[in-house]
C-alpha cells in the first residue's frame, strides 16, 4: 500500500481504489498498516479503500468516548460525499462500527466485524499497561497474536511508548470504561444490516464465544473462522481473511 495519507481539514485518511466505499476502522493500539492486505486485496477487486485515523488520542475527554467517535466517522462519512457504506472494524474500531451501524442504518450497505468489542467487557484488555515495564507490554502486545513474532518491536514500541505517555494511558481507560458503558446486547438484535463476521479461532482478547454471541444476536449475520489467529486476523492471516470477507461480500451481494 504506497498511498501517502491525505490530509484535508481535521481528516487524516488513506484511500485507494474506485467503487464501492469500504470503510476501515482501526482499533485502539492499531494503525492505518494493519489493513494493508485487505486494501491491496479489494481495491483491485472494484472496492473504494478508505482507512480513516480516528482521533483515540487527539479528541477532548468528553469527546473520548465509543458514541463520540461514531460520530465522527458519520462526519466522516458525510464530508466524502459517500451515500452509504461497508464499515469494516477491527477491536475498539468493530465496536465504533456496530455504535455507527445503529445510530445511522441508512448509512450502512453492510458491517464486517473482527476481534471487536461491544460484547465482552475485558476486549479492552484485561489488565492496563504498566508504565516503564517493557517487557510486560511485550508479552501482552504478543498475547493478542496466535503468533507472537507478528509483535514486531516496532508495535511493541508504539504500546510501550502509549503506556508511558500519561495523557494517551489516561484516554484509554476512558475508552476502556466507554466500551463497558456501551454494551450492545440489547441493540443487536434490532440491526438488520447484512454483516460479515470474521474471528481468530485462537483470540484471547475476545474469545471465540464473543464471536459466536454476536451471530446468535445479530439477524443478519454470517460467521467466518480462521485457524491459528488471535485478536487481528487481517494482520495475522491476511489472506484467509480476504477469503472470508470475499465470500461474505459476493453471498450478500455488496
Amino acid at each position: 500500500m504506497n498511498q501517502g495519507v491525505k490530509k484535508e481539514g481535521k481528516y487524516n485518511y488513506i484511500e485507494i481504489g474506485e467503487g464501492t466505499p469500504i470503510v476501515v476502522l482501526h482499533g485502539l493500539m492499531g494503525g492505518l498498516s494493519n489493513f494493508e492486505g485487505v486494501a491491496n486485496y479489494f481495491s483491485e477487486k472494484g472496492y473504494k479503500i478508505i482507512i480513516p485515523e480516528l482521533p483515540i488520542y487527539t479528541q477532548s475527554i468528553l469527546k473520548t468516548n465509543v458514541k463520540a467517535f461514531a460520530r465522527y466517522v458519520k462526519d466522516f462519512i458525510t464530508y466524502k460525499g459517500f451515500e452509504r457504506v461497508i464499515l469494516l472494524g477491527n477491536s475498539l474500531g468493530g465496536h465504533i462500527a456496530l455504535y455507527h451501524t445503529k445510530m445511522y442504518p441508512e448509512k450502512m450497505l453492510g458491517l464486517i466485524i473482527t476481534g471487536s468489542s461491544g460484547l465482552y467487557e475485558s476486549a479492552m484488555g484485561d489488565s492496563y499497561p504498566r508504565r516503564g515495564d517493557y517487557d510486560y507490554i511485550q508479552k501482552k502486545a504478543e498475547a493478542v497474536f496466535y503468533d507472537p513474532k507478528i509483535a514486531t518491536k516496532e508495535i511493541v514500541d508504539e504500546v510501550y511508548a502509549m503506556a508511558n505517555d500519561r495523557i494517551k494511558l489516561i484516554k484509554t481507560l476512558t475508552i476502556a470504561k466507554s466500551a463497558i458503558r456501551h454494551n450492545m446486547a440489547k441493540d443487536l438484535p434490532k440491526m438488520f444490516v447484512p454483516t460479515g463476521i470474521i474471528w481468530g479461532e485462537n483470540d484471547t482478547v475476545t474469545p471465540p464465544e464473543v464471536a459466536n454471541e454476536f451471530h446468535k444476536l445479530m439477524p443478519n449475520s454470517s460467521l467466518y473462522w480462521i485457524e491459528k489467529c488471535g485478536h487481528a486476523a487481517m494482520m495475522e492471516r491476511p489472506n484467509e481473511f480476504n477469503k472470508a470477507m470475499e465470500e461474505w461480500l459476493k453471498k450478500v451481494d455488496l
